[in-house]
C-alpha cells in the first residue's frame, strides 16, 4: 500500500460509505473495501506470527499474490485457511487481536452465526449480504478463515461423507432460505430442514473434527463449504473432494499488496486444483465483484 492509498485510506475512514442494495461502488470505495480487508489479513498474519500457527492465503487471495502481487482488481473478498490443529491454536488466542480493529467470529462465539468456518470483521461496520438480514448474527466487513479437517482415506469414504455434508450445510442454509426462496417448492423443503436444531448439525460434524491433527496422512477439506476441488474445476475423482494436508504445512512467504503473508510453498498445484490455467484471467465480463449485500457501511 503506498502513501496514496494510506491516505486514501484516512480520508475515507473519516466518512463512512453506505451503500444499499448493491449499488456500485465507485473505484476509491471498491479499492478502499479491499484496503480495509487487508487490515485484517496484517492483523491475523500479526497474532499467528506471535503464535507461530501456520496459515495460508487461500483462494482468490493467493491467487492474486501470484499474478498480481495483491488483490485481484475485481475481487471484493480476502480467504485464509488453516489446518484444524491450527485453527483451534488461533481460536484459543484470538482475544489477542487489536479489538478497535476487528474481532473474530464463528459459531462458539456467536451462536447466532451459521457457517462452518470463522471470520474476521472490522470493528464498527456493516456488511450484509443479501437475503441473511434474518440471521441475527454480529455482521461487518470480513474475510474468512477456513479451517480444514481430515477426510476419510478412501475416495468413497469422501464421497458418502461428501454427501452426508451436503445434507448438513443445507440444513444450515434453511435458516436463511425458508422465508427467502421464491420457489415454493424449495421453500417448503427448506422450512422441512429448518426445523432441525442448528447445533444438532454442529454435534455431528464434531465426530470429523476430532479425527483431524497435523501428524495424519489424510486429505483435507472444509466440512461446511462445497469441495473446492469441484466447486470450480473438475478434478479427478481421487482429488476432487479434498487436498494435500502437505499443502498447508509447508509455507513460503508472498508479496501482496506490499507486504508478507504466508501461503502454500505449492501454489501452483493449489492453484491448478483450484482454477486449472490460473495465470489467464477470465474474460472482461466476468471480472466482476462476487459478495451481493443488502446494506454496506464502512
Amino acid at each position: 500500500m503506498d502513501a496514496s492509498e494510506e491516505r486514501l485510506l484516512t480520508n475515507l475512514n473519516q466518512v463512512m460509505v453506505h451503500k444499499k442494495d448493491d449499488e456500485k461502488l465507485s473505484e476509491g470505495e471498491f479499492r478502499r473495501l479491499q484496503l480495509v480487508e487487508l487490515e485484517l489479513i496484517k492483523e491475523v498474519d500479526r497474532v499467528c506470527r506471535k503464535h507461530n500457527i501456520k496459515y495460508s492465503l487461500f483462494c482468490g487471495t493467493l491467487l492474486g499474490a501470484v499474478r498480481h502481487k495483491g488483490y485481484i482488481p475485481w475481487d471484493d473478498d480476502a480467504d485464509i485457511a488453516m489446518l484444524r490443529e491450527e485453527y483451534n491454536k488461533f481460536r484459543n488466542v484470538a482475544d489477542e487481536l487489536n479489538p478497535e480493529i476487528c474481532f473474530f467470529q464463528d459459531h462458539k462465539t456467536d451462536p447466532k452465526y451459521l457457517w462452518g468456518y470463522g471470520k474476521i470483521r472490522k470493528t464498527g461496520t456493516t456488511h450484509m449480504r443479501t437475503g441473511q438480514d434474518a440471521v441475527g448474527c454480529q455482521n461487518g466487513v470480513y474475510i474468512d478463515i477456513f479451517p480444514l479437517d481430515d477426510v476419510p482415506k478412501s475416495v468413497i469414504g469422501q464421497i458418502f461423507q461428501d454427501i452426508d455434508l451436503f445434507f448438513k450445510r443445507k440444513t444450515l442454509w434453511a435458516q436463511v432460505a425458508k422465508d427467502t426462496y421464491k420457489n415454493p417448492i424449495k421453500r417448503f423443503n427448506y422450512r422441512c430442514l429448518s426445523r432441525m436444531p442448528v447445533e444438532k448439525v454442529y454435534e455431528k460434524t464434531e465426530k470429523y473434527r476430532k479425527r483431524s491433527n497435523n501428524k495424519t496422512p489424510n486429505r483435507v477439506r472444509n466440512l461446511l463449504f462445497p469441495s473446492f476441488g469441484k466447486l470450480y474445476v473438475k478434478n479427478p475423482l481421487k482429488e476432487r473432494f479434498s487436498m494435500p494436508k502437505s499443502w498447508f504445512l509447508e509455507l513460503e512467504e508472498y508479496d501482496f499488496e506490499g507486504y508478507k503473508f504466508y501461503g502454500t510453498k505449492e501454489a501452483d498445484g493449489f492453484l491448478k486444483h483450484m482454477y486449472d490455467d490460473y495465470m489467464t484471467p477470465p474474460p472482461p465480463e466476468k471480472r466482476v465483484p462476487k459478495v451481493s449485500y443488502s446494506e454496506l457501511i464502512y
